[in-house]
C-alpha cells in the first residue's frame, strides 16, 4: 500500500501558521473547523490544496480485497486534512475508533467506516452501541456538552440558538423515543463490485458487505416541536430542512462542512425526524455523534448528520456536495463516460432488501434434510416487512419464513429471522432471499438489475451458494461415518481422501452390474 505523504507541521501559507488559517473555533469543539460561514477559509484551503499531490485511491474493485483489519487506508483523506494542518483530527478519529469500535470489521480507517460482524449483526433486534455500523465522511470532532449550542436558522419565523440543556428539558420540548434501523446506502455493495465494478470514488466507496446497518433505540425530541416551539413555525417558502454537522469533508478540490437536508414534508411527520441524544439508553457514543445528531426514519443513513450544530430552513434541497453530488441513483446507460450531478436523481427512502447471514458463501453445509438460515430484511420510508422468503434453487421454489421466527413489526425498524428450508439435493445449492413490505414492495431477482454506476442501494436478492451434504442419505452417512472413524473431517472441501474411495471388489461388482458399454 502506497505511504502516505508528508506535510510539514510547521507549514504556513503566505507566512500565516495554518493553525492561525483554520483554527478550532470554539472553546470546548475540539476536531470543529468551521467552513460554512467562512467563505475566505473555504478559498484559502482550496488554494492550498490545489498546490499538493495526493495518493490516489486505492484499486479495491478489479483486484481482491486485502485481508487486513483495517481493509482500507485512507492516506487521500489523511493527507487533505494534515495539507492543513489537520493532522490531529486523523489522530484522535483513529483513537476513538479503537476505543469505542475494537472488534468492528474495520473496512477503511479514515474517514472510518466499520462494519458490523455476523454474529453481532443478529445476535438481537437491538444492536448493542459497541457493534452498530459506522459511516463517517470526515474525522470525529470531540464536543464538550457543557459548550454545545445547536443554532437553527434560515427560513424560520424566529432564529434560535439552543443549548443541550435546553434540549433535554421536558418542560420546554416533549422527548420521544423510536426503534430505528439505520442503514447505508450502500449496504452489500460489494455483490456489485464482484461483478460489475463502478465508480470509486474520491472518498472511496467503501466495499462493504451485509454488516452496514444496525436498529438502536433513540431518544430525543422531534425537529417538528423544536421548529414549533422554539422557533415559533417555518415561513411558507420553506420546503427543505438542512442539518449541518461539525465534520470537514472535501469534494473535489474544495473544503465542507458536512451538510445534507431532507423536505419539510418528511420534518412535519412528527416523530420521523429525531434530534438525538441518547441511543440504547445511554449518551450517543463520541463515534456516533455526541452531543447531538439527527435521525431520519427510513432514510439512508447519510441524510442522519452526526455532531449536528446548525439547522437551516430552505427552499430548495441542500447544496452540500454530499446531498447534491453524492447519494444518486442514475440509470444503467449511465457511467464514467457521462455521469452528471444532474442526470441521477438523489435517494431518500430506502427500498426494501434482506441478507442471509449465515450459512456463509462457499461454507460446507452437513444436514439432515433440513437447513437452517438466519438474517435481516428491512424497509424503510414507514414501511415494514411482512413477508420474508427463502429459496434452495436460485429462486424458482420458495419457502415464506414464520411470523413466529422473526421478530416483532416496528414502523422503521428490520425484523430479524430464522427458517429451516427443507432440502434433499447434495452438492452447491444457491440459496437466496427475498422480503415484501407492508406496501407489497419486493426486491429485484439479481444484482445486474439493481446495479448503478455509485454502486449504491444493492436491494436485490441476496445469494449465497452452499456445499450440501444430506445425512439422511444413506451413501453419504456412511461416508461420513468412515471420515470421522479415522480422526479427519469433512472439511476443507477441495481436499481429496487419503484412502481408495471402495474397494476393488465393490469396484467390479458395480461395474459388472452396469457395464459401460452395451452388449450389440
Amino acid at each position: 500500500m502506497p505511504a502516505t505523504t508528508t506535510f510539514s507541521t510547521e507549514e504556513t501559507w503566505n507566512g500565516v501558521p495554518l493553525g492561525q488559517l483554520f483554527p478550532e473555533d470554539k472553546l470546548g469543539w475540539r476536531g470543529y473547523v468551521e467552513w460554512e460561514d467562512k467563505p475566505e477559509r473555504k478559498r484559502i484551503a482550496s488554494e492550498i490544496l490545489k498546490t499538493k499531490q495526493f495518493t490516489p485511491i486505492p484499486e479495491f474493485q478489479f483486484v481482491p480485497l486485502p485481508k487486513t483489519n483495517p481493509v482500507l487506508v485512507g492516506h487521500r483523506w489523511k493527507e487533505y486534512h494534515e495539507a492543513l494542518g489537520l493532522k490531529s483530527i486523523v489522530d484522535s478519529s483513529w483513537a476513538t475508533v479503537l476505543k469505542e469500535k475494537p472488534g468492528m470489521i474495520h473496512l477503511l480507517d479514515f474517514p472510518y467506516n466499520g462494519e458490523t460482524p455476523r454474529t453481532e449483526l443478529i445476535s438481537g433486534k437491538i444492536t448493542d452501541n459497541k457493534w452498530h455500523f459506522v459511516r463517517n465522511h470526515g474525522g470525529i470532532p470531540d464536543i464538550e456538552e457543557e459548550a454545545f449550542e445547536l443554532e437553527i436558522g434560515g427560513l424560520v419565523n424566529k432564529p434560535v440558538k439552543l443549548t443541550m440543556k435546553d434540549l433535554k428539558d421536558p418542560s420546554k420540548f416533549p422527548q420521544a423515543e423510536i426503534t430505528v434501523t439505520l442503514q447505508c446506502s450502500g449496504t452489500r455493495r460489494i455483490e456489485q463490485i464482484q461483478e460489475y465494478p463502478g465508480d470509486g470514488d474520491e472518498l472511496i466507496n467503501a466495499p462493504w458487505g451485509e454488516g452496514a446497518i444496525g436498529t438502536a433505540v433513540y431518544r430525543g425530541v422531534p425537529l417538528k416541536k423544536v421548529l414549533k416551539i422554539a422557533c415559533g413555525g417555518v415561513l411558507p417558502e420553506c420546503k427543505h430542512l438542512e442539518f449541518i454537522g461539525a465534520d470537514t469533508y472535501f469534494k473535489k478540490g474544495n473544503v465542507f462542512n458536512y451538510a445534507v437536508s431532507v423536505p419539510w414534508r418528511k420534518v412535519r411527520q412528527n416523530e420521523e425526524v429525531l434530534l438525538a441524544w441518547e441511543m440504547n439508553g445511554k449518551p450517543l457514543p463520541k463515534i456516533h455523534g455526541f452531543p447531538l445528531r439527527v435521525v431520519v426514519t427510513g432514510y439512508i443513513g447519510a441524510r442522519s448528520a452526526k455532531w449536528l450544530y446548525k439547522i437551516n430552513a430552505l427552499a430548495e434541497p441542500s447544496m452540500g456536495p454530499v446531498q447534491s453530488q453524492e447519494y444518486l441513483y442514475y440509470t444503467q446507460q449511465i457511467g464514467k463516460q457521462n455521469a452528471k450531478y444532474s442526470n441521477g436523481f438523489s435517494i431518500q427512502n430506502m427500498p426494501v432488501s434482506s441478507a442471509i447471514i449465515f450459512p456463509l458463501d462457499k461454507q460446507v453445509v452437513v444436514h439432515d434434510g433440513h437447513i437452517e438460515l438466519k438474517g435481516w430484511s428491512y424497509s424503510g420510508g414507514g414501511n415494514w416487512v411482512e413477508r420474508v422468503e427463502v429459496s434452495p434453487d436460485g429462486g424458482h421454489v420458495w419457502y415464506c419464513v414464520d411470523q413466529d421466527d422473526m421478530t416483532e413489526k416496528h414502523y422503521h425498524a428490520w425484523r430479524l429471522w430464522t427458517i429451516k428450508v427443507p432440502v434433499d439435493a447434495e452438492g452447491w445449492l444457491e440459496f437466496c432471499v427475498r422480503s415484501w413490505d407492508s406496501s407489497n414492495n419486493t426486491e429485484p431477482t439479481f444484482v445486474r438489475s439493481a446495479w448503478n454506476w455509485d454502486l449504491h442501494v444493492t436491494s436485490s436478492c441476496h445469494r449465497i451458494k452452499i456445499y450440501s451434504v444430506n445425512t439422511s442419505r444413506p451413501a453419504t452417512a456412511q461416508r461420513l461415518a468412515d471420515i470421522a472413524a479415522r480422526g479427519q473431517s469433512f472439511n476443507p472441501l477441495t481436499r481429496p481422501l487419503e484412502w481408495s474411495l471402495e474397494s476393488e471388489e465393490d469396484y467390479l461388482r458395480a461395474m459388472r452390474r452396469h457395464p459401460r458399454e452395451p452388449l450389440d
